[in-house]
């Protein structure tokens, strides 16, 4: 029978996870820390969000335990997202399997979900930053920094993950997920740009966009490859390619391991292209600079032709054979050493959070305390640019709140050391242990 649930953020997952839980029949409050539901949404898709995608193969996402994703996403995937939001007045526009509003407008989307918790009845507090969950025989006891106090029978965390701070995702949900006994994965920026140790090119290659291909290798070993626009920045590189795979260079360089980034800027060249090309490079009376032009963006050929020593104004007839040679190099694999990422402040998604061991993958609920559910970014799950990450946000806010208005729970002995490990109940709460 469906009781009192209280779902802590409203973030996508929140909203979805408040929603679904009341139509279910709960009594659901959401608990917001700002003074705007669902501010993050605002920002995605540059304010256009694409809010799901065509293609939800499993590839698509990353998470800490091989699979765990499948479970929502098949239960609720891009089909009954596209009805959850259409019967609440939202149409959707295809862009190549990439789904946006049919207004490209963000707002919309977060409107859309607002008018359904009213029509609902989900009070939806904000300015109400949780600081403190507590598990009892009688439910849980929840502390907000204002100092208010509920008591409900299941909890939802939503709080988000670290990425984009300003907007809410501050890293508290991990705090509160750790207070009550779970493990939390090393949280780090994903989909985010890349920090190179060659300041030389960057110097003069700053502000150029140009297609290629990105490769990147950890430890001499290759964990992720994309091809579209680069942006080529002050400080490294950045672009959808490029957030593709930032995830995999967080880790790595949290691991103290040697990242490198190649790029391809010749992609679409075949080998008998490139040897063509290399032809062309003995044969042609052009200066190089104007040759290059022909090939790639201005700054990007300047910056190749500072690091071979060559002005542009050089034939091309008259490049040493190291020199011809190096430049094709960096024409097809430039390699470049990654130093860092830039923070959470720019990424678009937090890689890592609660460790997926500690949660039932079909309800999202925690192996350690029954009537704890977790939904969206907080969990180790992240996903490729693409409409990836709300999909699972919006799959995994359906589970987590169909199962906790339907009082699906674990055996109680599947919590009792974690509640041990943190002494919870009231009078740990009163006290202040959690």
């Amino acid at each position: 029978m469906a009781g009192k649930v209280l779902v802590i953020g409203c973030g996508a997952a929140g909203f979805v996870a408040a929603i679904t839980a009341a139509r279910c029949g709960a009594d659901v409050t959401v608990l917001e820390g700002g003074s705007t539901p669902g501010k993050k949404l605002l920002s995605t898709g540059n304010g256009r969000c694409n809010f799901t995608n065509r293609d939800m193969e499993l590839s698509h996402f990353h998470a800490g335990k091989k699979g765990f994703p499948a479970a929502a996403l098949t239960a609720f995937g891009t089909d009954e997202t596209l009805s959850f939001f259409r019967n609440l007045g939202l149409y959707s526009s295809d862009r190549g399997g990439y789904l946006y509003p049919r207004s490209e407008q963000a707002a919309a989307v977060r409107e859309a979900l607002e008018h359904e918790c009213a029509r609902l009845s989900v009070e939806l507090l904000t300015d109400q930053k949780v600081i403190r969950i507590a598990s009892s025989r009688e439910g849980f006891h929840v502390e907000t920094l204002s100092g208010k106090r509920f008591l409900s029978s299941a909890v939802i965390l939503a709080a988000g993950g670290q990425a984009a701070p300003k907007t809410g995702s501050d890293g508290s949900g991990f705090r509160l997920a750790s207070s009550l006994g779970h493990r939390i994965i090393p949280p780090v920026p994903a989909l985010t740009s890349l920090k190179v140790q060659e300041v030389s090119l960057c110097r003069i290659w700053k502000g150029t966009r140009t297609k290629g291909e990105i490769r990147l290798l950890v430890d001499g070993r290759e964990c992720g490859r994309d091809t579209g626009e680069l942006q080529l920045t002050e400080y490294g590189i950045s672009g959808i390619p490029v957030f593709q795979v930032s995830r995999h260079a967080s880790y790595g360089l949290l691991d103290g391991k040697p990242v490198h980034a190649v790029l391809q800027f010749l992609p679409e060249f075949s080998r008998e292209d490139l040897s063509g090309l290399k032809e062309d490079f003995s044969r042609s009376s052009m200066d190089i600079g104007s040759f290059l032009r022909g090939l790639l963006p201005a700054r990007l050929a300047q910056a190749l032709l500072g690091e071979i020593g060559c002005r542009e104004s050089t034939p091309c007839y008259a490049l040493k054979g190291n020199q011809k040679r190096r430049l094709l190099e960096m024409l097809t694999g430039l390699d470049l050493t990654i130093t860092g990422t830039l923070d959470f402040e720019s990424a678009q998604v937090t890689a890592g959070g609660v460790d997926l061991e500690e949660v039932e993958p079909v309800t999202l609920q925690s192996r350690l305390i029954p009537g704890l559910f977790f939904a969206g970014e907080i969990l180790d799950v992240d996903g490729s640019c693409g409409g990836y990450n709300l999909q699972w946000a919006w799959s995994s806010g359906y589970a987590a709140g169909k199962a906790a208005a339907e009082g699906k729970r674990l055996p109680e002995s599947a919590g009792s050391s974690a509640i041990r490990r943190t002494g919870s109940g009231e009078e740990a709460f009163r006290k202040g242990e959690v």
